[in-house]
């Protein structure tokens, strides 16, 4: 793209008003929402065949510890994304959105294609799980970068609907959930058990394979965002500018993010907790699962034009309210008389209160505590953060508390917990962020 002159307060050739639709915004739109899909995509589709995996490429004598090393390469990923989060985040503020959302989408797909092609631990021995971690680390340091690309990208598209136009990403997480949810299914249900493990569990990972060109030549096509273009000239030294001027929004911008972080993976987790605790049936808890999904799907995108219309943080300090009431009374019904109605309804409200009316206008907060200057590199830093201490650890935390405690409802006094210092973390963006 070649930069184009321009007189002191005019726009940049071919840029559109602010507000105003530009040529292409729609496909770049859906282009940077297909990270989204597969990052999270990928991360359940894993998790759902982590038995499977554990079997073919740790084998042991002991199931558990079998599985214990797939967990392990699961983690992994979660590692290496901090690095991802910095190194992508600074090239997007250098090189442009437009080059951090194709060079992650490249990344994404090599890693995917390992997953789906790696010969198992009978075929190369070691190499197996060496080759299979490689592949987890390459999707870890791409997701790192992903969502603040993809993020500032987003909100950089039109300053009238900058929630909503954030809130597609958490849609589309939504997507994948009932996407891998129905992939998991029907491959247990239809296929004997020597077929899921002779080629089943790869069949996810292929579908993400013949997918992933489509993203990757979508992405090459996409426009520069306009905030962006007006800007890049300036564009210094976004990692150091992060650090000097910025760092408080960093934490608090990742304190808002755990808020959001511990709902959904308490969420996540709650089908194991259910068999595990309640003993209520894996195909009772995966309908449950799907349900939510389906809300997870919808109603962000309800929450992202409410967020455009009274405040994006006005939105999350109403539903964090709500949430904080809701979550004893919602979590004391499920654990007193579990049922499959009661685990639909727990996890359907937590995905309306906490992940959409909560977690999905969360892009548009942290857009707006970083300048574009230093914008992907300061929202990718905040939500991995986040994403690395309040995230992934998140069922074990809330596995040790209950065994520490002996009380069934300590996910919900540690949800309140976070929950709190989240609410004081955005009264404290109110300096900055609408």
């Amino acid at each position: 793209m070649t930069l184009t002159t321009t007189t002191a307060g005019a726009m940049p050739a071919g840029s559109a008003a602010p507000g105003a639709p530009r040529k292409g915004m729609v496909r770049d739109i859906v282009a940077a929402n297909i990270g989204a899909f597969f990052e999270w995509y990928d991360l359940l589709v894993y998790a759902m065949f982590a038995v499977t995996i554990s079997a073919l490429f740790f084998p042991s004598a002991d199931p558990q510890t079998a599985l214990l090393y797939s967990l392990l390469t699961f983690a992994s990923s979660y590692l290496i994304r901090p690095l991802g989060a910095v190194l992508l985040g600074i090239y997007s503020d250098k090189k442009g959105r437009k080059a951090a959302l194709s060079l992650t989408a490249t990344l994404m797909l090599l890693g995917t294609a390992l997953m789906a092609v790696v010969p198992t631990y009978s075929a190369i021995g070691a190499w197996a799980p060496v080759i299979l971690v490689f592949g987890r680390l390459m999707q870890g340091f791409s997701a790192g970068g992903e969502f603040g690309s993809a993020n500032s990208y987003l909100t950089e598209q039109n300053p009238k609907l900058k929630a909503f136009l954030g809130s597609l990403q958490f849609a589309t997480t939504g997507l994948a959930i009932v996407v891998s949810s129905l992939f998991a299914y029907l491959i247990n249900h239809y296929l004997r058990t020597d077929q899921v493990n002779s080629w089943g569990w790869r069949v996810p990972f292929i579908f993400g394979c013949l997918i992933g060109p489509v993203a990757l030549y979508i992405r090459f096509k996409i426009n520069e965002t306009p905030e962006f273009d007006e800007q890049k000239a300036k564009t210094a030294k976004p990692l150091s500018e992060t650090f000097k001027f910025h760092k408080k929004y960093l934490l608090i911008g990742a304190l808002i993010t755990a808020g959001g972080n511990v709902a959904s993976y308490v969420n996540i987790y709650m089908p194991t907790f259910a068999t595990n605790n309640l003993g209520i049936t894996k195909d009772a808890a995966f309908i449950a699962s799907l349900c939510s999904g389906l809300v997870c799907t919808i109603f962000p995108m309800v929450a992202g034009l409410v967020a455009d219309r009274v405040g994006a943080v006005k939105t999350m300090m109403t539903a964090m309210i709500l949430g904080l009431i809701v979550i004893v009374p919602a979590f004391y019904v499920l654990t007193q008389t579990p049922s499959f109605g009661s685990l639909v309804f727990f996890q359907c409200l937590m995905s309306l209160v906490f992940f959409s009316f909560y977690y999905a206008p969360i892009g548009s907060v942290l857009a707006q505590l970083f300048p574009t200057s230093c914008r992907t590199t300061g929202v990718s830093i905040a939500y991995v953060a986040s994403q690395t201490f309040f995230g992934g650890v998140t069922p074990l935390v809330v596995g040790a508390l209950v065994a520490a405690t002996g009380s069934i409802m300590a996910p919900a006094y540690y949800l309140i917990a976070v929950g709190a210092v989240a609410f004081c973390a955005l009264l404290m963006s109110r300096s900055r962020a609408q």
